[in-house]
């Protein structure tokens, strides 16, 4: 049965669209550190979509600026090259997954706020920790995504994926566990293959791949996969949205003395957590 479900999921994958090749080309321009706002305002400016998204951007509440951005230069200046990156990545899979057919385990409403949460969190404790600003969309470009393999096993799996939901609740266990028990695939090796299709890479795949299983991780990206770890364990203990992971495994301790930040961090966010959620639904509704 598990090599059944697992060519479901990968069918699956390989069924869905991919990403625009407009967000294909700012992924590989912003991936040259020698990028320029004028490089990027090339590329966007192919995609009346994408630089309206931009231009959304930098003039919604999210930012809070006092006067209308019109250029897309200065818009691009103004938000940075990773938060245009991101912008474009993270629409462009949302776009993908608007469609709430079929959706028997996973609320849409409720799994994309999870999602926000973990981005919003690792955001924020990367802002703490006093991470280079440049970096830091990068971290709730991560957290947003985390968790995309649950879609297509869900959308493949269905009734099943319902069942693995239910174990993890009945027996209280994490429910990438009840995942690999019931289904023999989990959620991240599903992302996995998401990322692999769209040819995602770098610290956003290593997140969704890795997200579960930091202990075991060597790749150049621990600060962020640990700093998404924290981030949705402390969305999936607080029931911020819905995951479907009501029992997630405890954090070693060890994780936040390698991140340098004392446990009662997560005490603290509450409140800037969730204005920086409402702030951030900009993302969803751009999506739309």
């Amino acid at each position: 049965m598990a090599l059944d479900n697992i060519g479901k999921v990968q069918n699956y994958v390989g069924s869905m669209a991919s990403l625009p090749v407009t967000v294909s080309k700012v992924l590989e321009v912003c991936n040259n550190p020698k990028t320029s706002p004028i490089d990027l305002d090339h590329v966007i400016q192919l995609d009346p979509v994408l630089m309206g998204r931009v231009l959304k951007l930098i003039n919604s509440a999210y930012y809070g600026l006092g006067t209308q951005v019109t250029s897309l230069v200065r818009a691009i200046i103004m938000l940075g090259v990773n938060t245009v990156k991101n912008l474009a990545l993270s629409t462009a899979v949302l776009d993908r997954f608007t469609d709430r057919k079929g959706f028997s385990a996973i609320n849409m409403e409720g799994f994309w706020r999870h999602s926000l949460c973990v981005g919003v969190t690792a955001k924020l404790i990367a802002r703490r920790r006093g991470v280079d600003p440049k970096s830091v969309e990068e971290y709730f470009a991560a957290g947003l995504l985390h968790d995309i393999g649950k879609i297509p096993m869900n959308a493949a799996l269905a009734s099943d994926y319902v069942l693995a939901m239910a174990v993890a609740d009945r027996e209280r266990i994490p429910l990438n566990a009840a995942e690999s028990r019931v289904l023999g695939i989990d959620h991240c090796a599903a992302g996995g293959a998401v990322a692999q299709a769209w040819k995602l890479a770098g610290a956003i795949s290593d997140v969704i791949v890795h997200h579960h299983a930091v202990a075991a991780y060597e790749g150049e990206h621990t600060d962020v996969l640990l700093t998404v770890a924290v981030a949705n364990y402390y969305a999936s203990r607080e029931e911020i949205g819905f995951s479907g992971n009501r029992y997630p495994e405890r954090l070693d301790p060890a994780i936040f003395g390698r991140l340098g930040i004392p446990k009662s961090l997560l005490e603290e966010l509450d409140g800037p957590v969730n204005a920086e959620i409402e702030k951030a639904q900009i993302f969803l509704k751009m999506a739309k």
